[in-house]
């Protein structure tokens, strides 16, 4: 059986990121797929120790090999057939969790003989979902290379890579209670309800996609 596993990069359970990754296994789940969602947040880890056992002459390459709560996640990326990555985008950037995951994963199949060489064999699809408060037109004109940056990361997998944005994305239950007037709670709320429950259909229709479904 296929195996589909999504990586949630946000530390907020059950909001934008969680249920679009939720909504992408669904997908793979109907295609056949068995699938895992992993929070980051319950893990503790950290990002490349700079210990360069992955480098070493000899040693058994493609794999991070510092021993934490993360490295059995990076193997089993590696042994999945189709990898979903979500993270909100914070500062500009992903947020710390999913950086740490991407530089363990990314430098561990780095080769220091040659940078074009594939250090995995195998072939594992992926899609990168980012949320963000930002709106789309924003997105594309602020965030567009960040995204395709991460996406391109995934390129060593040796699967199709792909990314999908969640923009100007709902932030608070109650904006009342938060010193937030940057935002209209009007607007996100009217952004809610119309874009979201597409954001969703998106992410379902990936993971269906990407785990091997009929198009």
């Amino acid at each position: 059986m296929k195996k589909a596993i999504a990586i949630n990069g946000s530390p907020r359970k059950g909001w934008n990121t969680d249920l679009l990754l939720q909504s992408a296994l669904k997908g793979a789940q109907d295609a056949g797929a068995e699938t895992e969602l992993i929070q980051l947040s319950d893990l503790t880890f950290s990002g490349c120790r700079s210990c360069f056992a992955c480098k070493r002459a000899g040693a058994e390459t493609g794999r991070c090999m510092w021993k934490d709560d993360l490295q059995p996640v990076l193997d089993n990326m590696l042994a999945a057939d189709a990898v979903f990555l979500g993270s909100p985008v914070y500062l500009g950037n992903v947020s710390g969790m999913m950086y740490c995951l991407i530089e363990r994963l990314v430098f561990s199949l780095l080769s220091y003989d040659d940078y074009s060489k594939r250090l995995f064999d195998g072939s594992v699809n992926s899609c990168f979902f980012f949320t963000m408060n930002a709106s789309k037109e924003y997105a594309e004109k602020g965030y567009k290379t960040l995204m395709e940056q991460y996406a391109n990361s995934m390129k060593r997998l040796g699967g199709s890579t792909e990314y999908y944005a969640a923009c100007d994305t709902l932030q608070f239950e109650d904006y009342s209670k938060f010193a937030a007037g940057t935002f209209s709670e009007e607007h996100k709320r009217k952004v809610h309800e119309e874009q979201f429950p597409k954001d969703l259909q998106a992410a379902y229709d990936i993971g269906f996609r990407l785990a091997g479904g009929a198009k």
